[in-house]
């Protein structure tokens, strides 16, 4: 059974996505008793409670405000994240992209959470549930990759950082979940609806870690092997997967 929000004032950034909306949703099937429903142009929701607010990441104002008018929140869902299609090279990648990836996933969702920390604290403590990604593990020539290995690792400060103020961080580790950022990429996906129900299972019961596809779970389990060996294994994933796309190994390269 899954567990309550009986009660329980929810914010969530990037609400207007697929994963975003999901976790609006559920966590009012949950009990929740309000959903701050947040983005950088709020949508209606049609439901009284669901709040909608502005919010953008990368905007240092934008984020501060957001606190001040979500006092009573205590739990934040820090679900927004940008995975421009351009972003193919770590090595001549434009920087600027860099720029804007890390402002937006790395930097953004920390600014949220530094933010909230005060309010979840002066609240009695509550949850902070950071969406991160298997790409975090993988060596993928992504910026993307990058900004959610950096996110991972803050995720864990946070989580000793944030301990004494009875606030629990929870990181949700995914693939490819069906949703509009990853409409590109013909392959296996997890649904939005499992990823969220596994989330919020998660943060409730105090986990730090959720492994929400098998693919994770499947790399997480190597992680204590030697990083050749990783590498190897991925690679050959990767090009099983070009070869049923028909572009052959050199797709992969």
């Amino acid at each position: 059974m899954a567990e309550r929000l009986d009660g329980r004032t929810v914010l969530v950034t990037g609400a207007n996505g697929g994963l975003g909306e999901e976790f609006v949703r559920q966590a009012l099937e949950r009990g929740a008793a309000k959903v701050y429903a947040t983005a950088r142009t709020p949508k209606s929701w049609g439901d009284d409670r669901i709040v909608p607010l502005a919010l953008d990441l990368t905007d240092p104002a934008s984020v501060a405000g957001a606190a001040e008018a979500a006092a009573d929140v205590d739990l934040v869902v820090n679900n927004a994240a940008i995975a421009p299609a351009e972003d193919v090279s770590v090595a001549t990648g434009d920087e600027e992209i860099t720029r804007r990836i890390f402002e937006t996933n790395y930097f953004g969702n920390l600014r949220v959470a530094k933010a909230f920390a005060p309010v979840l604290a002066a609240n009695g403590g509550g949850g902070l549930l950071n969406v991160l990604s298997l790409a975090a593990w993988l060596p993928l020539p992504t910026a993307y990759a990058a900004s959610k290995a950096a996110t991972w690792s803050a995720t864990s400060a946070l989580r000793t950082e944030l301990a004494p103020a009875n606030t629990t961080v929870t990181g949700v580790i995914v693939g490819m979940v069906d949703t509009a950022m990853s409409a590109r990429f013909d392959m296996p996906k997890v649904t939005a609806a499992s990823v969220v129900e596994q989330a919020y299972d998660g943060v409730l019961t105090g986990a730090f870690e959720v492994l929400a596809d098998e693919d994770s779970r499947d790399v997480k389990s190597r992680l204590s092997g030697s990083a050749e060996d990783l590498g190897a294994y991925i690679l050959a994933k990767l090009a099983t997967f070009y070869d049923d796309l028909g572009q052959g190994s050199a797709g992969a390269a």
